[in-house]
């Protein structure tokens, strides 16, 4: 149940960092709220799995999850572009999160 809620944090924040971009620096009222909501339910949510998992662990998953997914969004949606260096920096930071889930004994596994 902590990785569903996990994932509704990182849902939200990719929204409000997506309505953020949108936002044109808050000069636009329908992003920008957006955005505020959507960042207060990811915060919500990320506190709901700190019952279940450390700080660190749930920070390093939510922030390298949204990490990556914005990548994603920004790549699809925005046209931006990721060089080889962004690249290898994403690889890393899955990485990093297949290791956790693979091999930390300081939250339960997937599965």
């Amino acid at each position: 149940m902590q990785y569903l809620i996990l994932f509704v944090a990182v849902v939200m924040e990719t929204i409000g960092t997506t309505a953020l971009q949108s936002s044109q620096q808050f000069t636009r009222l329908w992003p920008t709220l957006i955005a505020i909501v959507a960042y207060m339910g990811a915060f919500y949510f990320l506190g709901l799995t700190l019952k279940y998992m450390p700080v660190g662990i749930v920070y390093a998953l939510w922030s390298g999850l949204g990490i990556v997914t914005i990548t994603i969004i920004g790549f699809v949606i925005f046209g931006q572009r990721l060089d080889a260096a962004a690249i290898t920096g994403l690889t890393l930071i899955i990485a990093g999160i297949v290791v956790i889930q693979m091999f930390s004994n300081t939250t339960s596994h997937l599965g």
